[in-house]
C-alpha cells in the first residue's frame, strides 16, 4: 500500500482527492492537510509514502513545504498537485525537491498513475509542465550552457536514459526501450547523478537542460 497525505486548503477539493485515492486498492490516505505546516507534521508523524501537495496554501505554502518534508530525510516524497503552472512556481517546487508536478485539471487516471510512480522515486511532469521547465531552463542558460556542457561529459548510453527520464519514462520502460536491464539502468543513473552532482532524477534532469546537455 502507499501511504499518502493529501495536503489543499480548500476542504470540497480535498475531499474529492481524497475520494479519488480511497478509489485505488492500492493507495491508502492516512491524513489530510489543511495547510502546508499541517503536512509536515503529519508527515513527522505518519511517515507516508507520499504528500500530495498544493501549493497556494496558508501557514507555509506549498514549496516552503516541500522543502522541510525533503530536509529531513524522511524518506516521504512530493508529488504537486495544482492549478498553478507559472515558471517560478514550477521551479520552486522542482528545487525545493518535489518529485512530479501535475495539474489538478489532468485526468484521474493519470493522477493516479502519478502517485504509483514519485511514490518509487520515479519523476513525473504533466506535458505543459515539462515544456514550460525546458523553456525556463534553457533560457537561462542561454550563452552559459555551451561552457559549462563542455565539464561534463556523459556517455551515449547515459544521455539515452537521460533524455527517457526526462520523457516521463519509468526504470522498467527505459530498460525495454534500450533492450538492456532494469539494473543496468539504475547503474547509467547512478553515473549521471555523480556527473552532474545531483541526488534524484528530477534534479537531474534539470541540471542537464541547464548545462545545454538536454
Amino acid at each position: 500500500m502507499i501511504r499518502v497525505v493529501v495536503a489543499d486548503d480548500h476542504p470540497i477539493v480535498r475531499s474529492g482527492i481524497v475520494g479519488l485515492l480511497r478509489g485505488a486498492s492500492d493507495i491508502e490516505v492516512v491524513g489530510e492537510a489543511r495547510d502546508g505546516a499541517e503536512a509536515v507534521r503529519l508527515v513527522a508523524e505518519l511517515a507516508p509514502e507520499l504528500v500530495l501537495m498544493d501549493l497556494r496554501m496558508p501557514v507555509l505554502d506549498g514549496v516552503a513545504a516541500t522543502a522541510q518534508i525533503v530536509d529531513a530525510q524522511s524518506g516521504t516524497r512530493v508529488l504537486i498537485l495544482t492549478t498553478y503552472e507559472s515558471d517560478e512556481l514550477i521551479l520552486g517546487a522542482i528545487e525545493a525537491g518535489a518529485g512530479g508536478y501535475l495539474l489538478k485539471a489532468a485526468p484521474q487516471e493519470e493522477i493516479l498513475a502519478g502517485v504509483r510512480a514519485v511514490a518509487t522515486g520515479e519523476t513525473v511532469l504533466a506535458p505543459s509542465i515539462a515544456a514550460k521547465l525546458v523553456q525556463r531552463v534553457r533560457a537561462d542558460a542561454a550563452g552559459t550552457g555551451a561552457a559549462a556542457s563542455a565539464t561534463v561529459a556523459l556517455s551515449p548510453r547515459e544521455l539515452e536514459v537521460l533524455r527517457l527520464v526526462a520523457a516521463g519514462q519509468s526504470n522498467p520502460r527505459i530498460a525495454a526501450a534500450l533492450f538492456i536491464g532494469e539494473a543496468t539502468v539504475k547503474t547509467h543513473l547512478q553515473h549521471v547523478f555523480e556527473k552532474l552532482e545531483v541526488s534524484d532524477r528530477t534534479r537531474a534532469v534539470t541540471r542537464a537542460m541547464e548545462l545545454g546537455l538536454l
